[in-house]
Formats: C-alpha cells, structure tokens, sequence
C-alpha cells in the first residue's frame, strides 16, 4: 500500500535500485503518520545512474487519509520536489537522509469533520481550557475560562462559523456563535479576522457576555494556529494561499525540508 516509485528505468536496467529506493522511501514516509489510507511515492531520475551519485530529479509524495500525531485529520497532502541531493550510502543501510536542505511546493487539504476533530486535540486543548489571560479573567471575575464544544463549518470566501461555549465552572455555559474570515499572516500563520457574533438565539441573560466572550475567543484563535507549532520533524511549511471549498479547507504553499522527518 505504501510507495510506488517511477522513472528509474534505464534498459539495462537498474530493477535493484528502483526495489531498494522504493523500500527505503516507502517506509520513510510511512512512518510520518499515525495512520494512512493510501501513501505514493514516486521518484524521477534520468538517466537512472545518477541515484548512485546521489542525485534526483524530483520527488513526489501523495497521500490520502491521514493522521499526525494521532490526532490531527489530513484529507489530503501532496508536495513534489525540484532535484534532491540524497546520501546514497544511507539508502543501502535502509534510510533516506538528504545532503542539503531542499524546497517542495506542498498542498494540504483538510476536512471540516478533520478541523472539528482537532479541537480535542491535547495541542490545542492547552490553549483553550482554564485560561486565566487578563481579558477572560475580567470577564469571569477572577476565574479560569475554558471554551468547550468548540464546532466549526466551513463557508465560501474564506470564511467560518464557530460554535462554542465559554465555561466559568459556575452556573451554566455561556453560548457563542459567530463567523470569521481566515486568512494568511506571514506565511506561517492563520489569522482568524473580522468576528460577527450572532446573538439572535442567545438568552436575552447572555447577549452581553456572549459578546464579550465571543470576541475574546477569536482573538484567541488569531494568536493560536502558527504552523511552527505543527511542525513535522525536521519540516517547515509556508503557505502561500488559503480557501474554503465546500466542507474542506485548502493550503497550498511550500515546505522547506531540512531532512527527512523521523517521526509525524
């Protein structure tokens, strides 16, 4: 199921070559994700004997259905490589190890059910529950903030609605509802901007505080997602563009690749 590796295929043939890089990256990057429906690898050197001076062409990765660290739902990611300088004695003792940094373009593409699902992520959890920043504090009166059953759909134009609830531990949730534009700051993270807070089926008792809490809980989504956090191993992604389609959410930009990550 793992790795398929194409373009070595000169006709005298080097079908120990293209057996060994195919085993070698196929569990290389099998071992990024927790889980996968499907992983391809696919490698273009021509002529073929340039593997054994460490050279490639390019190098291609697509993947469907997978998971990071055991929580974080990608739908789909592709990148592809320009020509990579590779250690060719280390895919003889059975990993793939890069001379020098490389560039790939990448594409990630999430899920709405994906984007639901990390929110009960430990990563994310942190920055979400018994929050005691002065803002929410003011708010609460003194007491630690979580927000809790955090829903988010995905609109067109880049925009979402988020539902959530802000819990003070004392008397009953407090309901927020309100859509945001997300967009692209500094290539690495993703701004949640522009907050409407929709108060029209909030309990009169809570319009204010809904609000209030409303905001607070999009400027703390603005300062939250910073891809450096996410990072694989060893991987650095940069996006140039972001958008909304139908239930899925697509970046794409590119990934500077240090080396091969060792774990996802």
């Amino acid at each position: 199921m793992f790795g398929r590796l194409t373009g070595i295929t000169d006709q005298k043939g080097t079908d120990w070559g293209e057996r060994m890089l195919n085993t070698v990256a196929s569990q290389t990057i099998r071992h990024l994700f927790t889980k996968s429906e499907s992983v391809e690898v696919s490698v273009r050197c021509f002529p073929s004997s340039k593997l054994l001076q460490g050279t490639i062409d390019s190098f291609k990765m697509s993947g469907r259905g997978l998971l990071i660290r055991r929580d974080f739902a990608v739908e789909e990611m592709s990148f592809e490589t320009d020509a990579v300088a590779i250690d060719f004695s280390s895919v003889l003792s059975g990993k793939l190890q890069l001379k020098q940094p490389t560039q790939a373009i990448a594409q990630v593409i999430l899920s709405e059910t994906g984007i639901n699902k990390a929110f009960g992520a430990e990563l994310v959890r942190k920055h979400l529950d018994n929050l005691s920043l002065p803002q929410l504090m003011e708010l609460s009166g003194g007491k630690p903030v979580s927000f809790i059953e955090i829903q988010v759909e995905l609109l067109p134009k880049n925009r979402l609605k988020i539902i959530a609830k802000a819990d003070i531990n004392d008397g009953e949730p407090i309901p927020i509802t309100m859509t945001v534009t997300v967009g692209i700051e500094k290539r690495r993270r993703i701004s949640f901007q522009n907050p409407e807070i929709e108060l029209d089926f909030i309990p009169e008792n809570q319009i204010e505080e809904s609000q209030a809490f409303g905001l607070a809980l999009a400027e703390i989504l603005d300062n939250m997602v910073d891809l450096d956090r996410f990072d694989l191993d060893g991987v650095k992604m940069r996006l140039n563009r972001l958008e909304t389609e139908e239930k899925k959410l697509i970046f794409s930009g590119y990934a500077e690749i240090e080396h091969i990550p060792r774990t996802g």
